[in-house]
Formats: structure tokens, C-alpha cells, sequence
């Protein structure tokens, strides 16, 4: 186990050190409305039947799983840096029946070990926040998506709205870090409203997928703007 020093924010060491709670924490701290996120995340990737999807910061596979639910023929490969998190997630389709087709590697989003237009549809949920080089990212999605696919990206933010907004940002950056801190008995929970506070406003990010090689096809805000959730697919490349 690494010590606190040599546990980067938002690093895959840092998710190793809370992947056994990490699903609980998510359905509690989310109020459950997560799973729902991740639906819309599925339907916006429009995949078809034979569909090869890769799931980029996949996690304990949440949404890897929720892909392959879909799709009963399609194949997925989650990567994700943590090793812990990959852990629970491998467990998780084991006891779906669910690891014949979904792959996990341990890798990292900003150098892809796969070949350019590999994939239908790449996701990634509450992922891109903690990539050190989001651009380079965001540039490796559009050159392993296929010409014709969709990339899904999910991702927490500032809360809008005049009238629940308040109450969604009292809950993202007091209610969030507090109770996952003393749930968790890990102070890595402070890390989600920091990260939260320092992401790109929406049209900003979406500028930056523009300057990555993405056509963004739409930018929509979810339950008060806690979460957003862009689309896109690949620049015609000449």
C-alpha cells in the first residue's frame, strides 16, 4: 500500500485505496440518480448489433456492465489505472456471467494501447476529470473511435439553477466529501468537490473536444447540471 505522499489526487493508487466501498459510497452519495446517468450514457452511444465498445477510468465496470447489458452480443474492453478498482470490478462480471464479454486492462486514457478505429463507441464516466492531460485524452478517443461511432462522455460539475441549485452545491461540496470521508475512513473524498471545482465550464470542455479531433453533437446538463453528459463522434479525417 502506497503512503499518503506518493498517492496522487485523482491517480489510480488514490482509487485503490477506496475501491472496496467505492459502488456503496456511489449509490448513497449520488442518492441513486447515477444509474440513471449511466443509462443515458449507454443510449447516446447508439450502438448496433456486434458492437466493440471500450469503457475508458471503467472502474469497478459499472458502466462496462450496463453496456454489455444492452448488447447482448456486444464486446466490451473497460481500462482503467487502478488495479483495486479493477479488482471489485472483475468480481462483479464473474458473478454476472458477464466476463466472457467484457475485458478489463489496466492502462491509462492518455496513451491507448489500441489500434486507430477500433472501437463503435468509447465512454467514459466521471473519468476525464482526473486525467492529468485532457487533450491528449480526449485525442486518443477520436483515433480509436471509428469514423461512423460516438464518443460518450460523462462528467460531475457545477450545480446551476436558482431554485434547487443551491441545495445540489450544498450537497456536491459539503454533503459529498463529508459523509464519503466518514464513511469511507478515507480523506480522498475531499479530492471529488476540489476536482469538481476546478473542471472546465461545459462550452470550455466542449471546445477543448473540438480542438481534440471531436465533432460535439450535444451538451446536456443532468439533475440541476450535477452532471453533464457530451457526445460526439470523429472529424472526417482527410
Amino acid at each position: 500500500m502506497p503512503d499518503d505522499a506518493s498517492v496522487r489526487s485523482g491517480s489510480g493508487a488514490m482509487f485503490d485505496r477506496i475501491a472496496g466501498r467505492y459502488d456503496t459510497l456511489n449509490r448513497l452519495l449520488s442518492l441513486g440518480v447515477d444509474q440513471g446517468w449511466r443509462r443515458r450514457t449507454v443510449s447516446a452511444l447508439c450502438l448496433g448489433s456486434g458492437a466493440r465498445v471500450l469503457d475508458l477510468a471503467t472502474g469497478t465496470a459499472d458502466l462496462a456492465i450496463a453496456i454489455a447489458r444492452s448488447q447482448p452480443d456486444a464486446q466490451v474492453v473497460g481500462l482503467d489505472p487502478s488495479a483495486g478498482m479493477l479488482a471489485v470490478g472483475a468480481e462483479k462480471l464473474r458473478r454476472l456471467e458477464l466476463d466472457g464479454r467484457v475485458e478489463l486492462v489496466e492502462g491509462d486514457a492518455e496513451e491507448l494501447p489500441f489500434d486507430a478505429d477500433s472501437f463503435d463507441g468509447v465512454s467514459i464516466a466521471f473519468g476525464i476529470r482526473n486525467v492529468p492531460d485532457r487533450s491528449r485524452a480526449l485525442r486518443e478517443m477520436a483515433r480509436v473511435t471509428r469514423p461512423d461511432g460516438r464518443v460518450a462522455i460523462l462528467e460531475l460539475g457545477e450545480p446551476e439553477g436558482s431554485v434547487l441549485g443551491p441545495l445540489a452545491r450544498f450537497h456536491v461540496h459539503r454533503v459529498v466529501p463529508t459523509l464519503g470521508a466518514w464513511l469511507s475512513g478515507a480523506q480522498e473524498y475531499r479530492y471529488l468537490e476540489r476536482s469538481i471545482a476546478a473542471f472546465p465550464a461545459r462550452e470550455e470542455f466542449a471546445d477543448m473536444m473540438r480542438r481534440a479531433g471531436l465533432e460535439v453533437l450535444s451538451v446536456a446538463p443532468l439533475t440541476f447540471g450535477v452532471c453533464t453528459l457530451y457526445v460526439a463522434r470523429p472529424e472526417v479525417r482527410g
